[in-house]
């Protein structure tokens, strides 16, 4: 019985080596050069690439509701590689029409579409034809995803979108704070923390880099200017006062543990030399292997020696403040 499915079924698309490309999931498509482009090369002027790419991929004709459905199933339950191709391709021009929505945000276009498919093919891989969505619908979500990670990346030297959170804010935050001056309400830093689950810091750093623009510190501070922008920064301010302060502290917590390590047994000595203090400190069992105790001796131990040297420290130092800060640096 021959399916309306294999009626339309067209030849295998080349496998990813063939064509000298790496797949992605199993889904990588390779679309060939539209027929004249090798004779326009030669002419006077090469044809827009853009222009090229969009004749081609409208050779792919939309698919029925039904027709899309039966090859998301057939690829659902075999893999199979002609029913990827064709949901893939029949859906080529909506990355082209999600793309013109961040034309004035990012100018290369055939970059911004090649990261579109990228996310309608991870969208391909991850549809659920049995929940009754259309695949436009559904994909519309990963290619605009793929797209915006894209222009976060590449926008700007400077990375804004740096975490999750910030990713978020920097997709949301003008519409939410629109929204809240139109509700008469002031889109203040902490209301809008506590809207996205997001820390106030985030929310004024990302604010801050929204319409901001990258500057070289090479050029001009003003035009006509002959000083650049490296020449009028503030430089960092070292507080010399603060750092011998800090050093003799340091000076004095030394002196102290030296003191107070004359006298230990060799398994207190170990714990205080090569786990309490250390920058890489032993485990539990580790210093138990080495003086042939357990584990669960070793902890008792570190905690006794611990009420021991703050003690002592406290004692020792009492001029100088925190012991509990000390010990941490």
């Amino acid at each position: 019985m021959v399916t309306k499915v294999d009626k339309q079924r067209k030849k295998p698309v080349r496998k990813e080596k063939e064509a000298g490309r790496e797949p992605l999931d199993g889904l990588e498509t390779d679309i060939a050069a539209p027929t004249g482009y090798e004779s326009a090369k030669k002419g006077l002027a090469l044809a827009d690439p853009f222009q090229l790419y969009i004749s081609q991929i409208r050779k792919y004709p939309p698919l029925s509701r039904e027709e899309e459905r039966e090859l998301a199933i057939l690829y659902k339950k075999t893999g199979d590689r002609e029913a990827v191709f064709r949901l893939v391709t029949s859906h080529l021009m909506l990355v082209v029409k999600l793309a013109f929505e961040f034309r004035s945000q990012f100018q290369n276009m055939l970059d911004l579409i090649q990261e579109g498919n990228y996310g309608l093919m991870r969208a391909v891989e991850k549809f659920d034809p049995f929940k009754g969505t259309r695949l436009s619908t559904y994909s519309s979500y990963w290619i605009r995803a793929y797209m915006m990670k894209f222009l976060l990346d590449n926008w700007r030297l400077v990375k804004v979108g740096t975490t999750n959170i910030r990713r978020k804010l920097l997709y949301r935050l003008k519409e939410i704070e629109s929204k809240l001056g139109e509700g008469g309400v002031a889109p203040t830093a902490k209301l809008l923390a506590e809207h996205f689950g997001a820390s106030e810091d985030d929310v004024i750093e990302v604010q801050k880099s929204i319409g901001a623009a990258d500057k070289s510190i090479n050029q001009p501070v003003s035009d006509g200017s002959t000083r650049e922008v490296a020449e009028v920064l503030p430089g960092k301010q070292i507080d010399y006062a603060g750092e011998m302060e800090e050093r003799q502290v340091l000076e004095k917590f030394r002196e102290a543990v030296g003191r107070f390590k004359v006298g230990l047994k060799p398994s207190d000595l170990t714990l205080i030399e090569k786990r309490i203090l250390s920058d890489d400190p032993l485990t539990l069992q580790q210093i138990g292997d080495m003086h042939g105790i357990t584990r669960e001796a070793v902890r008792q131990a570190e905690g006794r020696l611990m009420k021991r040297l703050k003690k002592y420290l406290s004692e020792e130092l009492a001029d100088i403040g925190e012991i509990g800060a000390v010990m941490d640096r």
